[in-house]
């Protein structure tokens, strides 16, 4: 008996031990309670700490996301800005070369003048990145230092850190200038001619024998009246036959194919203020941007045509197939070159190889050089000839001589600035169209200063050589010089467009 009391009091107390209350105690229920609830408030505590945790996570974690995003934002806008003004300063420097041309021809003139020639114009741009690498980045400075043989350590403001630019200048006048159809009926007849002579030749008759997207056919003739009616102001549409093709030649009204399209517009009647303005014209798809357009995105100096330019094209900088179609705009109907396939090979292989001697230098003092060449005359003539290629006749040699120069005077410039960053760089391009054509000199400006009308333009500060004036000062009286020195051409040229991408 007292061996099973022993044994139960033994058991009770390994339950009560096991619960965490004192045998002894006569309060011990109580105390179990207790415990039970310390345990669960233990336990709700513990959740509550973990779920602040996790919340505490979740919040630290979106302020880093929102703090890195906006770091990384006002980074990336800080060297979009820097990248735009490295290419700004390439945009200015490349106007500062090609302004110092007619300074850098007077030079040359002396040797010109023993050979009983007018010095042909330089073409620098050609050489930009090279000629202007002192203000590039390292790698352009010492490459500019070996190619001019002048240390460039010691100049100042000179180099481009933590960035750099990449530039191309495009000769705007070496090309078929659309616009000519916004002129008289004359450059209409040019214009004409030149887009004829273009896609003329019997490789490109796939192109125009294919429907748009829109499902309208559009043949040479039709196309070439398409690009010319676009930018005329008249309602008449202009006949691109060159059987007859005369200044009162008309096909009609214009039609009205753009009044078909899923969204109608109306042709323009003006002249084209970009080049994108063609991708709306009836004709120009995408075979035919890529073909005459634009051929090779990536490097503009492809290009064949043009909505900026003089008129005239300049046969120094003019690709082979450009002056192709000018010279069989310009020559009789039978002219080898235009009919045959293998005397036009001759011509665009001729060309391509004289370029290749001269090495960018000018081939042709003056027009009248040009067409010598063509006839079998002067220094191109007789290797052409002797190439195989027959000579080529012109309807009228004074009046082709009027389509042709052999000075530049509106350029495309463009500019990428490029910042480099951490594990990225950022790239701003710059688009700009720069006419020349009423620019002086350089050093010119500071004498205009003093002529008539001017008076107070010499109290306004230093010229910019790109225009405008710096260090300026008001003085009583200069207002209206300084209305007539912010109308003068500027030295830089004049801007007609600008775009940032």
């Amino acid at each position: 008996m007292r061996t099973r009391t022993l044994r139960s009091l033994l058991a009770r107390r390994r339950r009560l031990d096991a619960a965490g209350v004192d045998a002894a105690t006569p309060a011990a229920p109580g105390r179990r309670k207790r415990a039970k609830r310390r345990a669960r408030e233990r336990g709700i505590a513990l959740v509550m700490v973990m779920g602040a945790v996790a919340i505490l996570t979740v919040m630290l974690a979106e302020f880093q996301d929102e703090t890195s995003a906006e770091l990384a934002s006002a980074t990336a806008q800080r060297d979009g800005i820097q990248a735009e003004y490295m290419a700004r300063s390439a945009l200015n420097l490349s106007r500062l070369l090609i302004a110092s041309e007619p300074t850098m021809r007077k030079a040359i003139s002396p040797l010109f003048m023993l050979m009983k020639r007018s010095p042909p114009q330089l073409p620098l741009w050609e050489f930009s990145d090279r000629l202007l690498g002192a203000f590039n980045d390292q790698e352009s400075s010492g490459e500019f230092s070996r190619t001019a043989g002048v240390d460039i350590s010691q100049g100042k403001n000179l180099g481009m850190p933590n960035g750099r630019w990449e530039l191309s200048i495009v000769d705007e006048d070496s090309k078929i200038n659309m616009n000519l159809g916004a002129a008289n009926e004359i450059a209409h007849i040019r214009l004409a001619k030149e887009i004829m002579g273009l896609i003329s030749p019997m490789q490109y008759d796939a192109l125009f024998q294919q429907s748009d997207s829109t499902g309208q056919f559009a043949d040479r003739v039709q196309t070439c009246q398409a690009l010319i009616d676009w930018a005329d102001v008249d309602e008449q549409a202009f006949n691109c036959d060159l059987r007859q093709l005369t200044a009162a030649s008309s096909a009609g009204i214009e039609d009205n194919v753009y009044s078909l399209m899923p969204r109608p517009y109306r042709r323009k009647n003006a002249p084209y203020d970009s080049l994108e303005e063609l991708h709306m014209v009836r004709g120009v798809n995408e075979d035919f941007w890529a073909t005459f357009v634009d051929p090779e995105p990536t490097n503009p100096k492809k290009r064949v045509v043009t909505v900026w330019g003089q008129g005239a094209i300049n046969v120094n900088t003019a690709n082979a197939q450009t002056l192709h179609a000018v010279v069989c705009s310009g020559a009789l109907p039978t002219t080898p070159i235009c009919i045959d396939p293998n005397q036009a090979a001759l011509f665009l292989t001729g060309v391509t190889m004289a370029r290749g001697i001269t090495m960018g230098a000018p081939l042709f003092g003056s027009p009248k050089d040009f067409v010598a060449a063509l006839s079998g005359q002067g220094q191109l003539g007789p290797l052409l000839a002797g190439m195989g290629m027959q000579p080529v006749q012109f309807q009228s040699p004074a009046e082709f001589q009027k389509q042709i120069t052999t000075e530049s005077k509106v350029f495309s410039i463009y500019a990428v600035g490029i910042k480099k960053g951490y594990r990225r760089e950022t790239r701003v391009k710059l688009h700009a169209v720069v006419d020349f054509r009423n620019a002086p000199e350089l050093g010119q400006a500071m004498n205009m200063a003093g002529m008539p009308g001017m008076q107070g333009a010499g109290m306004t500060g230093a010229m910019n050589p790109l225009g405008g004036a710096t260090g300026a000062t008001t003085v009583p009286g200069a207002a209206s010089g300084a209305i007539a020195a912010a109308n003068m051409p500027s030295t830089g040229g004049q801007m007609l467009y600008f775009r940032i991408e």
